[in-house]
C-alpha cells in the first residue's frame, strides 16, 4: 500500500507541476512547446518500472520480440545459428555496457571500527537510465538520500541514517530462450509433450508521426516469440524451429517492495533479510556496510531456476553449445520437464530461492566490479552455485583484479582503511593492465630491429614510442603522458585469445594477480604496437600527448570537458567508455561512473559522505547545474553529503512550498 501512495503522491506532484508551469513554458528547451509533453496516469509509471524489471531480460530482445513474424512459404530450410554465430553475444549479456563497481568495509578494516561503502556504478551519461540525486524524507517514517532512477520515487542506492548500499550488475542470466518443435504446415503452432499448442496472437497498433503502425505480436506458455538479442539475429524462426524468450522478471514487481524496505533499513543483515524476504531484485548485486561494521555482498536475485543438471538434461543441440560458451542454455520446448524448476523457498515458481543464491555477511571486506560472486571475499570463495548465476574458478575481468589488488595492498599487514583512502583508490586512475605490461611492452619496443615495428599497414618507425611509454605514469589521469599510446595498443592486444596473450596462465592459487606476462613473441601483440603508432598519427595526436586534450565529454550543445579515468576492459578501476572517434576520445560520453558516494559512519547517526553525480544533476544545457558536478569530476572533487536535519538546515538556499 506504500508504493502505491507513493506512486500516486509521484503521479500527483508530475502533474501538478505541469499545469502551474505550463508545457509553453518548462525551463528545457527539449520539452518546452512540445505536442508530446502531457501529464500522467499511473499506469504509466508502472510500465516504466516494468521496463526497468526488463532490461537485462526481454529489455535486450526487444527488436527480437517486435520483429518476430512467421515464415511464409515457398522457403528454403534456414540453418540453425552456430556458435559462431553467437560469439559476438559474449561480454555483452546478461546487461551490455552497463557495470560497477561497489566495497563494502566492515569493523575489523576501517580507520574508526564501523562500516563503510564506496558505490562506483557505471551507467549510461545518456537517456532515461541516468541517475538523479534525491534525499526522500516522511516524517517520522523514511528518511534515505542517494540515486534514483527517472521516474521512480524511491531511492535505488545511498545510504539512510546507519546503512549505506549499492548495486552492480550481475552475471546471472534472466532469461532462457526456449527452442519450439513446429507443426508441419504451421508454423504457428508447436509441440508441447505431443500435442499441438497455438500460438497467442496479439495486433498492437503504435501511433507515429507517420501515422498508426500495426504489428502482430506471437507469445507462447514461455513467453513471447523472438528472432534476435541485441540486434543480432541468432534466433531463427523457420518453418520447423521458433524461439521463445522465458523472462523470469515478466512478473516481477517485487522489486518495488524491496527498496521501499531497503530504504528504511537501518542494517546490513537487515537488508539481507529484505532480499531474502522479497526477492525482487531483477539484474544486480548488493553490496551494502552499516555502522555495526557489518559489510554484505548477495546476488539475490531474480534468476530461472535451471541448475547444471538440468540444462544438460533440456539443452537443444544449440543449447549446450551456448551454455558451455555463455552459460546460457537453449531449453527443449516440446517437453514438460524442461521447463524452469522450483525451490521450497522460492518466493516465485520457476525461480531460485535465496537458499540456492550467494552472499557473504562479514566484518573485513566484500566487493565487486561485475564479475561472478566467486571472488568477492578472496579470503571466503562462494562455489557449489548452478552456472546459470555465474562462473567459478575462472580468470576475473582486469577491472575486478584491479579492485583487489587495490584494497589488499591498502589493508596489507591489518592495516585499516579511513574514508579519504577508499575515496583516493577510485580517482588513483591506475590503469591495471598498463601494470602487468607496460614494462614487457617498452622491452619489445627497444627489441623491434632497426626501430621499426610491425602494423597492419607495413613497418611503422617507433621514435619516441619507447621512451614515451617507459615515462608514463601508469594512470589515466587528465595529465598523463603515455595513456592514449598504450591504450590503443592494448585495445588492440587484448584481442588475442588468452593463452596466447599471456606467458604466465590463469591459476587458481592466484587468481587476482594471474594470468600476467605479456607474451611479446605474438606477432598481432607486435602488430597492436605498430597500429597504435598509426591510429595517433592518423589523428593527429602525438605519441606523448597529456590524456586530457584527447579523451573529453563534448556535448552537443558546445560544452566540452576533459575527464579522467578510462575503460574498464583495461583494468581502470574508475571505468569510463571513451569512444574512440579517429580523431582522439572526444565525443559525448556514453556511459561510465555515474552518481559515486563513499560513505562512513561514526556512530552519531550522521553518516559522513562525501559524493558527486559525475554528468551532473540537470539534462537542460540552460541549467546551472547542466555541467557543474562534471566540471567537479573532473577536478577529482567531492560533494559533502548533508543527511541530518541541521545539516539540510544549514546548506539550504531557498524552498518552494506547494499549495494544496
Amino acid at each position: 500500500p506504500e508504493v502505491r501512495e507513493l506512486v500516486r503522491g509521484y503521479t500527483a506532484g508530475y502533474n501538478r507541476y505541469l499545469r502551474d508551469t505550463g508545457v509553453a513554458n518548462l525551463p528545457d528547451p527539449a520539452c518546452r512547446g512540445k505536442e508530446w509533453v502531457r501529464e500522467i496516469e499511473e499506469i504509466d509509471v508502472y510500465r516504466r518500472f516494468y521496463q526497468l524489471a526488463l532490461l537485462a531480460s526481454t529489455g535486450v530482445a526487444l527488436d527480437g520480440v517486435g520483429g518476430a513474424q512467421p515464415p511464409t512459404p515457398p522457403l528454403d530450410p534456414l540453418p540453425l545459428p552456430t556458435l559462431e554465430d553467437f560469439s559476438a553475444l559474449e561480454g555483452r549479456l546478461p546487461l551490455s555496457d552497463i557495470g560497477s563497481n561497489a566495497y563494502g568495509l566492515g569493523r575489523e578494516r576501517t580507520a574508526n571500527g564501523k562500516g563503510m561503502l564506496l558505490g562506483n556504478p557505471h551507467f549510461p551519461w545518456l537517456g532515461s537510465e541516468r541517475f538523479f540525486q534525491a534525499h526522500l524524507t516522511v516524517k517520522n517514517k523514511m528518511d534515505v538520500t542517494g540515486g534514483s532512477l527517472l521516474g521512480v520515487p524511491l531511492v535505488l542506492i545511498g545510504h539512510t541514517e546507519r546503512m549505506a548500499w549499492s548495486h552492480t550488475v550481475s552475471t546471472a542470466f534472466r532469461f532462457t530462450p526456449f527452442q519450439l518443435t513446429l507443426v508441419p504446415g504451421s508454423p504457428t503452432t508447436y509441440l508441447y509433450d505431443g500435442k499441438p499448442t497455438p500460438m497467442t496472437r496479439r495486433t498492437v497498433t503504435v501511433q507515429t508521426p507517420t501515422g498508426p503502425q500495426r504489428r502482430t505480436l506471437y507469445s507462447t506458455r514461455f513467453g513471447p516469440i523472438l528472432t534476435s538479442l541485441l540486434g543480432l539475429p541468432v534466433f531463427p524462426w523457420t518453418p520447423a524451429t521458433a524461439f521463445a524468450m522465458g523472462d523470469a522478471n515478466a512478473p516481477n514487481f517485487r522489486y518495488l517492495n524491496h527498496f521501499f524496505e531497503v530504504d528504511h533499513a537501518q542494517s546490513a543483515p537487515e537488508v539481507l533479510d529484505v532480499l531474502k524476504r522479497n526477492q525482487g531484485i531483477p539484474w544486480v548485486n548488493t553490496v551494502a556496510a552499516d555502522d555495526e561494521g557489518n559489510a554484505l555482498y548477495a546476488d539475490i536475485s531474480v534468476t530461472p531456476h535451471v541448475t547444471d543438471d538440468h540444462a544438460r538434461l533440456c539443452n537443444t543441440a544449440m543449447g549446450h553449445a551456448t551454455f558451455a560458451a555463455l552459460r546460457l542454455p537453449v531449453l527443449d520446448g516440446s517437453r514438460s520437464m524442461c521447463e524452469w524448476g522450483t525451490d521450497p523457498d522460492s518466493l516465485q515458481p520457476g525461480t531460485f530461492g535465496p537458499s540456492r543464491m550467494p552472499h557473504l555477511l562479514r566484518r573485513d571486506y566484500v566487493t565487486n566490479s561485475n564479475d561472478s560472486y566467486w571472488l568477492s571475499q578472496p579470503k571466503q570463495p562462494l562455489t557449489g552455485y548452478a552456472r546459470i548465476i555465474g562462473d567459478e574458478g575462472t580468470a576475473r575481468s582486469l577491472r575486478t583484479r584491479s579492485g583487489l589488488v587495490m584494497v589488499e595492498e591498502e589493508l596489507a599487514n591489518g592495516g585499516r582503511m579511513t574514508r579519504q583512502e577508499m575515496q583516493d583508490l577510485l580517482f588513483s586512475n591506475r590503469q591495471h593492465a598498463g601494470e602487468l605490461t607496460r614494462d614487457d611492452a617498452v622491452a619489445m619496443c627497444r627489441a623491434f630491429p632497426g626501430g621499426i615495428a610491425p602494423s597492419s599497414n607495413g613497418p611503422t618507425p617507433v621514435r619516441d614510442a619507447c621512451e614515451v611509454l617507459a615515462n608514463w605514469d601508469l594512470r589515466d589521469d587528465i595529465p598523463s603522458r603515455g595513456a592514449l599510446l598504450f591504450r590503443r595498443f592494448w585495445t588492440d592486444a587484448a584481442t588475442v585469445q588468452a593463452p596466447a596473450l599471456w606467458l604466465t596462465p590463469f591459476d587458481t592459487a592466484r587468481p587476482y594477480t594471474t594470468p600476467r606476462d605479456l607474451n611479446t613473441l605474438n606477432p598481432q601483440v607486435q602488430l597492436a604496437f605498430g597500429d597504435a603508432i598509426r591510429d595517433l598519427d592518423g589523428a593527429g595526436i602525438p605519441l606523448d600527448a597529456p590524456l586530457g586534450e584527447f579523451q573529453q565529454d563534448a556535448r552537443p550543445d558546445g560544452t566540452v570537458t576533459p575527464y579522467h579515468g578510462g575503460p574498464g576492459g583495461l583494468g581502470v578501476f574508475n571505468a569510463m567508455a571513451a569512444p574512440w572517434t579517429g580523431r582522439g576520445y572526444v565525443a559525448p560520453l556514453a556511459h561510465g561512473a555515474s552518481f559515486v558516494q563513499a560513505v562512513s559512519f561514526d556512530g552519531d547517526g550522521c553518516p559522513d559522505t562525501r559524493t558527486v553525480l559525475s554528468y551532473s544533476q540537470s539534462t537542460n544545457p540552460l541549467s546551472p547545474h547542466y555541467a557543474d558536478q562534471t566540471r567537479l569530476f573532473a577536478e577529482e572533487g567531492w560533494v559533502t553529503g548533508r543527511f541530518c536535519k541541521d545539516d539540510v538546515l544549514a546548506g539550504t538556499l531557498s524552498t518552494q512550498r506547494l499549495r494544496g
